[in-house]
């Protein structure tokens, strides 16, 4: 039976269905001539976009868990519903979502139109593989609901709305798979001196699921330097016994190599990064264990540093920090990239030699469901081959840039991704051409759905959204 998840009194349904009459209000107030845009003060994006005067759609209503279903193992949650929120929902009752994206503020729409990857993605794909249905405010003020082929819903939307941040519309609900967990994770740090030997490995774990004789449930890795590299294998278990705390003191991503195993509540696992946004944190002094030690445990969080961020990108700290030293300014590489797993070492060796940023994130994926053999791929605007293994590879620091060559080490990242067969995610920088783009994310399906969804083009399109930042 479901269980009702509000914040408030009033039942979680007819708050969601309030919320929903609120945005259809804010749409309708934006001036036919505006860019319909979110009025949302935090975001998970690392690309700057245009300013507008123009009110905004209210999607505040919008970031609850309607309910949770521990029989049928499914949720029901609002487009803004963060999953720090829908954890915290489904952990009582030893069920987690398929996929958690590593940080706690990304939202279960946001991870669904922009992708979203963890550790889990080896066997359960990507977020939006385990959306059963979903409500989304298209372009032209409808809502529409989307199902897969086999459902009564947009079928075509369904496949659409992976990785259209937002330019086909915006999820206003999502009905989601959830899965059995344990209580806690046991964990394996498996060190290789050679990237092709960590590669091989990898593949072998993907593909049997197993180590050495034993479940892999989760796997991803990190690479410290070319001759230094970590797979950790996550295995779910009820067994008692200690677990580590990495929200104090003790820096997560440190002890990889500090230590061959580890334990973990499931809880503590799926927001391992989250503490330090991965090493990020390092760049605001939150490491020193001087600083750290004062530093307010509250604040020991993405969402916190991400302001930081935002405040350097307003007023340009870091680079007069860096002229004030004779420095010139610094290129922001925040990026993650996939490419097919048979050329994770290539890419990193080329990576470590030509843009020497580390450490270095790495994380499997499959989809979850193939295609029809020689039918269209099944997520047309983000066409990962079904049947087919890829490696998420995160980098995120900066480097000095070239004064007559803006972005010129993204732009080679692009280059060597693309021929490598690989594709990257939009969350941040992008300098393709328009025709690179079009090759890599939708071809003319794009423009169909755009035509479909929003045909008076109230919403961005991609391109203009992701590389020319309107």
């Amino acid at each position: 039976m479901p269980v009702t998840a509000g914040r408030d009194p009033i039942p979680s349904e007819a708050a969601h269905r309030a919320a929903v009459q609120t945005l259809l209000a804010s749409y309708r107030a934006i001036p036919p001539q505006a860019t319909v845009r979110l009025a949302k003060k935090t975001s998970n994006l690392f690309r700057a976009r245009a300013e507008t005067t123009a009110p905004g759609l209210d999607v505040s209503g919008l970031a609850r868990v309607i309910a949770v279903d521990p029989g049928a193992r499914t949720a029901d949650v609002g487009g803004m519903t963060t999953y720090e929120d829908l954890v915290a929902a489904t952990l009582p009752h030893g069920l987690a979502p398929l996929v958690v994206p590593q940080l706690k503020t990304i939202t279960l729409g946001g991870a669904v139109t922009g992708l979203g990857i963890e550790s889990s993605s080896f066997r359960n794909g990507l977020p939006h593989e385990s959306v059963l249905e979903l409500d989304v405010l298209t372009g032209d003020g409808a809502i529409v609901r989307a199902t897969p082929p086999s459902g009564p819903g947009d079928s075509r939307l369904y496949r659409g709305f992976p990785n259209s941040y937002g330019t086909l519309g915006y999820a206003t609900r999502l009905k989601i798979e959830l899965e059995p967990v344990l209580p806690f994770v046991a964990l394996r740090h498996l060190r290789f001196a050679e990237l092709s030997a960590a590669q091989e490995t990898m593949d072998a774990v993907v593909t049997e699921r197993s180590y050495a004789g034993e479940r892999v449930d989760y796997l991803d890795g990190v690479v410290f330097g070319r001759d230094e590299c970590y797979l950790t294998l996550g295995r779910q278990t009820d067994e008692p016994g200690p677990v580590s705390d990495y929200t104090g003191m003790d820096i997560y991503y440190r002890s990889i190599r500090r230590r061959s195993t580890d334990r973990l509540t499931v809880h503590d696992y799926l927001w391992r990064w989250d503490t330090d946004w991965f090493w990020c944190s390092r760049a605001f002094g939150a490491q020193h264990p001087r600083i750290r030690r004062f530093w307010p445990k509250r604040y020991r969080r993405s969402s916190f540093y991400w302001k930081l961020i935002a405040l350097d990108q307003r007023y340009g700290v870091a680079d007069r920090l860096e002229a004030r030293r004779g420095n010139p300014p610094r290129e922001r590489v925040v990026q993650d990239i996939e490419v097919p797993i048979e050329q994770t070492a290539g890419f990193l060796d080329w990576f470590l030699r030509e843009i020497p940023i580390e450490p270095i994130w790495l994380c499997p994926l499959r989809l979850r469901e193939p295609g029809p053999v020689g039918g269209p791929r099944p997520w047309p605007l983000y066409p990962l081959e079904p049947e087919r293994t890829y490696v998420n590879i995160g980098f995120w620091s900066s480097v000095p840039a070239a004064v007559d060559a803006p972005g010129a080490a993204n732009r080679a990242i692009e280059h060597k991704v693309a021929e490598l067969g690989g594709h990257k995610s939009l969350y941040s920088d992008a300098f393709y051409t328009a025709d690179e783009f079009a090759v890599l994310y939708g071809g003319d399906e794009y423009p169909s759905l755009k035509n479909s969804y929003d045909p008076h083009d109230r919403l961005l399109d991609l391109y203009a959204k992701a590389v020319q930042r309107q």
